[in-house]
């Protein structure tokens, strides 16, 4: 199959504070306690620390984790640790990452995701002395996540993209 190869527009930094606000309501939706339910802003933020790392960085990933500590009411810093561990090993595979086709790039980012949960969950067991393990099933998020990762790279470079305009008169 044969993809057509864009050059994209710069970013626009309004279009990724949107996103993160975005990634940041999603989160706000009532099925938040469920099983499963992605991640939105550690998806967002991997995104953007993979493809703009200049922009979004950790700076950007730990006031964003502290807004999810206020959000969840849990330990504060518990997310803001979590997503800025998150950014930082993103931004550290940003560049081999880039080379490969979306359903790869998922491949490369679940370690990632699986990383962070495992974050939070130590976080919880060494903090909160009546906290137990969840149980494995609690890191099916890491997967769904995963699985929105060819979806919101579509999504998310969609602005960024330009026609593709052909000129058969020219030979380049």
């Amino acid at each position: 199959m044969n993809h057509p190869h864009y050059i994209l527009l710069p970013v626009s930094s309004a279009f990724i504070a949107f996103s993160l606000v975005l990634a940041f309501f999603l989160n706000f939706l009532p099925w938040g306690g469920w099983m499963g339910v992605p991640d939105f802003v550690a998806l967002v933020l991997v995104f953007w620390s993979i493809h703009q790392p200049r922009k979004v960085g950790i700076g950007v990933a730990f006031a964003m984790g502290l807004l999810m500590d206020v959000h969840d009411a849990i330990h504060l810093g518990e997310n803001a640790l979590a997503y800025t561990l998150l950014s930082y090993f993103a931004i550290t595979i940003h560049r081999r990452v880039l080379w490969f086709h979306p359903l790869m790039q998922a491949l490369h980012v679940l370690p990632l995701f699986l990383f962070v949960q495992s974050v939070q969950v130590t976080v919880r067991l060494l903090v909160a002395p009546d906290a137990h393990f969840p149980g494995w099933l609690y890191f099916s998020e890491s997967l769904v996540t995963t699985l929105l990762w060819p979806l919101a790279t579509v999504l998310l470079l969609a602005p960024q993209r330009r026609a593709i305009d052909k000129d058969h008169t020219r030979p380049i």
